[in-house]
């Protein structure tokens, strides 16, 4: 999965210590999606998209394996 997290967050000002404490989270879970290290829950997910406002699809894209 990759996600729009750090365009995001460039857009809005926030930094990645911000963005944690709204979506009440460490900072190093936040670095850890930014590098596609990490996929979310569906909850923490939804809560980072309405920080920004935008629907989770906006956000988050899901890689489609083709079989």
């Amino acid at each position: 999965m990759n996600n729009r997290i750090r365009e995001y967050r460039a857009r809005y000002s926030l930094t990645q210590e911000d963005l944690a404490k709204k979506v009440n989270v460490r900072r190093e879970t936040i670095v850890f999606l930014e590098k596609n290290k990490y996929n979310p829950s569906l909850r923490l997910a939804y809560d980072i998209a309405k920080v920004f406002g935008s629907k989770i699809e906006e956000i988050f894209m899901f890689d489609q394996e083709t079989d």
